[in-house]
């Protein structure tokens, strides 16, 4: 097994749980991480596309790698951008949860 078959699963395995934990968590900064794991996934999933061989030279493929430095720092300040929110959401109205995930009534 290549390296880069492994990086590409444990990125669907990331991405798989992420995905599941964005959208089954009732409380938003569970959401928010659940986010954060799916792009470290899909990051993970273009390391390993990287590093096939284009043509002739054996060296992997820069793309990939410049467009998962760019996702790095998206990811970041939309993390921070989204703490920011709720924490102002806690404030305000005194609960880390949604609404309507309120109104439902389950833990």
């Amino acid at each position: 097994m290549s390296l880069a078959l492994l990086y590409g699963l444990a990125g669907i395995a990331l991405v798989a749980m992420g995905l599941y934990a964005a959208l089954a968590a009732r409380h938003v900064l569970r959401r928010l991480l659940g986010l954060n794991v799916l792009g470290s996934g899909v990051f993970m999933m273009l390391v390993a596309l990287a590093s096939r061989t284009t043509g002739i030279a054996t060296r992997p493929d820069p793309v990939p790698h410049a467009m998962v430095l760019t996702g790095i720092v998206v990811a970041v300040s939309a993390t921070a951008l989204g703490l920011a929110l709720l924490r102002r959401m806690h404030a305000h109205e005194g609960s880390p949860r949604l609404p309507e995930d309120r109104d439902a009534g389950s833990p």
